[in-house]
């Protein structure tokens, strides 16, 4: 699954939370998942299809219920892609954290 994919699935707030829901509480049936937000079943339904076409999610059938789990590997490619982000905003941060001891240091 493409990178573009996985970023216009993390877009949507509703998306996000449903990967969180699927983070912390395991697997669950989109039922379930659907009574924890304030909008129809079948808009959560589409929630879901964009993160499971995304590689975010998978889905399994038991019986007439549709269980979704979390998969994560296709976040672990945005990961290494924001990596040397990560890394410059760490040595901006370090430089102003050293300029802040500076200016403290002469005003005392």
């Amino acid at each position: 699954m493409s990178a573009d994919h996985v970023f216009t699935a993390l877009a949507s707030p509703a998306r996000r939370e449903l990967l969180r829901l699927l983070l912390d509480e395991g697997s669950q049936p989109a039922g379930r998942l659907a009574e924890r937000f304030d909008m129809s079943r079948p808009s959560v339904s589409e929630h879901l299809k964009v993160l499971r076409d995304a590689g975010l999610v998978a889905e399994t059938r038991r019986g007439r219920e549709r269980l979704y789990r979390l998969e994560a590997a296709p976040l672990m490619e945005i990961r290494e892609w924001l990596t040397p982000y990560e890394r410059f905003w760490r040595e901006k941060l370090s430089g102003l954290s050293d300029l802040l001891d500076e200016m403290g240091d002469e005003d005392v």
